[in-house]
């Protein structure tokens, strides 16, 4: 399925909260967002979830950052493309947009944790530039561990 450039990404809104939870249940089997946590995330000043799809067709895809006050590091939480959707481009596309949100609220860098056995999301971040960091043993829920990625989101002045 080729990448549909109609499909913009935009901010999600509290009519997306059933679509969301839809996407989150066919993407993750487990550490899921809940249906409250979706409602404060939409609603909150620090943090920004993004989407691509409409609510009464379905989300294809969502991305949710955090950020944190005083903090110049962003924090990718959840990145999820529906199955049928994966391959097209929406993930990097929900990155982008992500990592432009975190440059315009003035953070320097975007943190993130992946599956150790998310071979698509590991390849995905790593030809966008982040760099792998340390393993986390037992993050996950099911007791899988995790890698901790960093992306530098700002340019040095050599000035």
């Amino acid at each position: 399925m080729p990448l549909r450039p109609s499909a913009p990404v935009r901010q999600a809104v509290p009519a997306d909260l059933d679509a969301l939870l839809a996407l989150e249940q066919a993407s993750f089997e487990g550490d899921r967002i809940s249906r409250a946590q979706w409602r404060r995330h939409t609603g909150s000043a620090t943090t920004t979830v993004l989407v691509i799809g409409e609510a009464a067709t379905g989300i294809d895809a969502a991305a949710v950052v955090f950020y944190r006050r005083r903090s110049r590091t962003a924090r990718l939480y959840s990145l999820a493309v529906d199955a049928r959707s994966r391959g097209t481009g929406l993930g990097g596309a929900l990155l982008t947009a992500a990592e432009a949100d975190a440059r315009v609220r003035g953070c320097e860098s975007m943190g993130l944790e992946v599956r150790v056995d998310n071979v698509s999301a590991i390849a995905l971040y790593e030809h966008r530039g982040y760099t792998r960091g340390n393993r986390i043993p037992g993050f996950y829920e099911d007791g899988t561990d995790a890698w901790r990625y960093m992306k530098r989101l700002t340019t040095v002045s050599l000035e």
